[in-house]
């Protein structure tokens, strides 16, 4: 039986050309102005997923 990709999250992550798995750091939407501008500039970038993270995305994700 085929397995269903969530799309929702097919959407948020991206997969390199490694194998690793890259997300947008949470908590840059609203309510800035009270975050310092390295918190802000840190947030800004992607980042990749950790271990733990990666084993239950992956079975999100069965064909990326």
């Amino acid at each position: 039986m085929k397995l269903k990709t969530h799309k929702g999250l097919a959407k948020r992550i991206k997969v390199t050309k490694t194998g690793k798995l890259k997300k947008r750091r949470a908590f840059r939407s609203h309510l800035l102005s009270k975050k310092s501008k390295k918190r802000k500039r840190k947030m800004a970038k992607m980042y990749t997923v950790n271990k733990v993270e990666n084993k239950k995305i992956r079975k999100l994700l069965p064909y990326q």
